[in-house]
């Protein structure tokens, strides 16, 4: 008999800071049992799904629309079935996005699964911003591709127009003023071409672009966000070692930086090979280095000097612009700073930017 009163007496201290946990925690966080029965909830969790203490006990099935997530009950029972933790990112009915992570409530006694732990942390203003940047780069490429398409008449015509004046002797003076025009023309449309793109970019975009101390990790959190189908499909994985945790630089800027040698590293993997990238952050003197190791198809030497050049791209077969590199050079080099690339080709690259301590 004492024995079974210790018993209760250890389930309900068990039971107690389980309810202290979940009264105290910041994040909307839900217990579902193994029988798909709604247990507990977070304060937040109530407010952001209209949760009352009379939905406990409930089945998860008659309180399924107020989570205003189709599937998230096949993503219970894969994870009760499983027993492995969930992460995905998904949107709600109300366009919300969260990022959710089901994880299996393993019982100590038997290591069997019992029901889930779910957590939704809110990501809609990130998610928004992803979509901004990445909006961004495109438009920048756009509007390098519209230059070089618009121009390229005018700058022929230009071109022919100088190369007949080689052939104009000094008394022709109707075909001198003919050509003359020619030139004139072909100037004044590319500067108007020129013109009304700058224009239009004052009025449409303003870069934020001011500094500010930012998290490696979370900028790498939003690469990682942004990637995320590319990752899975390639089955990429990514270890990080931040020895130095934090910088004073543009989030726009250093989020390109990461995102396109990250994208980069996966991109330009060896086909039967896995993508593994690793990420470090440490100091050198007046410098924070930030260093992307691949274990990729690698780079030939000769190509070093060309792979930071506008349009360059490696390989033919594999999608891009060839801007990608050219953009970080840009950055680094106009922020005082330097990229060093070391590569062997079948093994890997690795790119440190050298980014100045303010």
């Amino acid at each position: 008999m004492p024995e079974t009163n210790l018993q209760i007496q250890d389930l309900i201290e068990h039971n107690d800071e389980l309810e202290n946990y979940f009264r105290n925690t910041i994040i909307p966080q839900l217990y579902v049992d193994g029988n798909l029965k709604l247990q507990k909830f977070t304060p937040p969790a109530m407010k952001q799904f209209s949760l009352s203490a009379s939905d406990v006990g409930r089945s998860i099935y008659e309180i399924r629309e107020n989570f205003r997530h189709h599937t998230i009950i096949e993503n219970i029972l894969q994870v009760i079935k499983s027993n492995e933790i969930l992460e995905k990112e998904i949107q709600t009915t109300d366009l919300r996005w969260y990022q959710m992570n089901i994880i299996p409530y393993v019982k100590i006694r038997d290591r069997t699964t019992n029901g889930v732990i779910i957590t939704f942390v809110e990501i809609t203003a990130r998610i928004r911003d992803l979509k901004e940047q990445e909006a961004l780069v495109t438009d920048h490429e756009i509007l390098l591709d519209t230059i070089s398409h618009d121009i390229k008449n005018p700058l022929a015509n230009l071109v022919m127009a100088i190369d007949l004046f080689k052939k104009v002797t000094p008394d022709d003076e109707h075909e001198f003023q003919s050509l003359l025009k020619i030139v004139d023309n072909a100037l004044t449309k590319m500067h108007k071409i020129i013109t009304e793109l700058t224009e239009v970019r004052k009025k449409e975009y303003k870069y934020e672009s001011e500094e500010s101390v930012l998290s490696f990790e979370h900028i790498l959190e939003d690469v990682r966000l942004t990637l995320n189908d590319n990752i899975i499909e390639s089955g990429a994985r990514i270890k990080t070692d931040l020895q130095v945790a934090a910088i004073n630089f543009s989030k726009r800027k250093l989020r390109s930086i990461v995102y396109n040698l990250v994208n980069n590293a996966i991109k330009y993997r060896l086909p039967d090979r896995k993508p593994e990238i690793f990420i470090k952050t440490a100091t050198d003197n007046d410098f924070t280095v930030l260093s992307v190791k691949d274990n990729g198809m690698g780079i030939e030497a000769d190509q070093y000097d060309a792979i930071f050049s506008k349009y360059h791209r490696l390989e033919n077969e594999t999608e891009g612009s060839g801007i990608g590199l050219y953009l970080v050079k840009e950055i680094v080099n106009s922020s005082g700073g330097k990229i060093v690339l070391e590569s062997e080709t079948g093994k890997g690259t690795e790119f440190k930017i050298y980014l100045k301590t303010q």
